[in-house]
């Protein structure tokens, strides 16, 4: 539905978008993630036909968005990071203007408008005039009007973005709920709910793409040993050499979680599950089993050590800033070396 190939954005010397390509199959939420500055925007308003590209091409629905930019857009539906709203507008005159200006059949308009504003949870403010809205409000209204006109493709700059914890619950239901029926692209800086909504995630820093997959295959990928939470009440004695001599343990640490005692990371070899000998040794030895839990390494974490390589003087292929395996390829497209 979504594919873009070998994208570039130069201002002068500066090369804000570099050598950029991913594709995003139909139906799919794909979050896109990336520090400030790293280009996420810069990308997103190109694929919107809001910015021109100064190499690479990008296809919307099939469509060339360089080439037939008119139709292109017909089939996006594009929520900034600041939503355009005319501040002298109600609610309602507003998400009725911009269907009209996007070909919505008159017949349709109104029903389209009240369903809409009703998915968006704005229909309380359908009369208030959008100067007169929260931070919150105005962001849903900015994705009442990209969802008016029933696009195939929706791209969503921070679409959460000054929303209260119900609001954000309410706008990641309603993102999951339009995925099938639109192909979804999800900028945001609240990764939690990347793992929660999206299916795969692109990770982009200085321009470039560093990380592509799942979050569960980038966790998996980039995590080292194995990591055992275990709380033990051992009654004083010392539990570390204990542990740290059954098979398979490389080390064993105290934890230094707030207010838990008898707590203990340890690690194992990966792909080795040493949970029972863990839970057999120390209930053999007359101690309380307290909590016994792996420790799963959390898509902030993937995107703090994704983000943090320091990037070579000599552009590389992206895969090589990582792992060849962390990025997939996009059929048709040849990599650099």
């Amino acid at each position: 539905m979504i594919e873009v190939q070998h994208l570039t954005k130069r201002y002068g010397r500066v090369t804000a978008v570099d050598d950029v390509s991913f594709r995003v199959e139909r139906g799919e939420i794909l979050g896109f993630l990336g520090p400030n500055g790293a280009g996420k925007t810069t990308t997103m308003r190109i694929l919107t036909g809001y910015m021109p590209a100064s190499d690479g091409r990008a296809m919307v629905a099939g469509l060339d968005i360089f080439d037939k930019p008119i139709e292109a857009k017909r089939r996006i539906g594009y929520l900034p990071e600041a939503p355009p709203l005319y501040p002298d507008m109600t609610v309602r005159e507003y998400v009725d203007f911009v269907a009209r200006i996007k070909g919505v059949p008159s017949k349709e308009r109104k029903d389209r408008v009240d369903t809409v504003m009703k998915r968006t949870h704005v229909a309380d403010m359908a009369d208030r005039h959008c100067a007169k809205l929260s931070k919150g409000y105005k962001q849903r209204v900015g994705l009442a009007q990209a969802l008016i006109h029933n696009p195939d493709v929706l791209i969503l700059d921070e679409p959460t973005a000054g929303l209260d914890p119900k609001q954000i619950i309410e706008t990641r239901d309603l993102i999951r709920s339009l995925a099938g029926d639109h192909t979804i692209i999800l900028s945001t800086h609240i990764l939690p709910e990347v793992s929660q909504t999206c299916q795969r995630v692109v990770i982009i820093n200085q321009g470039r793409v560093v990380a592509v997959d799942t979050p569960e295959n980038l966790i998996a990928r980039l995590k080292g040993a194995e990591t055992m939470f275990v709380q033990v009440d051992a009654g004083g004695a010392d539990v570390l050499p204990v542990l740290g001599a059954i098979p398979g343990v490389l080390g064993i640490v105290a934890s230094d979680q707030r207010g838990v005692v008898g707590g203990f990371e340890v690690e194992s070899e990966r792909g080795t599950d040493i949970r029972r000998q863990l839970a057999r040794t120390i209930v053999d030895r007359g101690w309380g089993l307290l909590e016994l839990r792996p420790m799963r390494m959390s898509l902030e974490e993937v995107f703090l050590q994704v983000t943090t390589e320091e990037r070579p003087d000599e552009p590389t292929n992206p895969a090589e800033t990582i792992t060849p395996a962390m990025v997939e390829p996009v059929p048709g497209v040849d990599s650099h070396e």
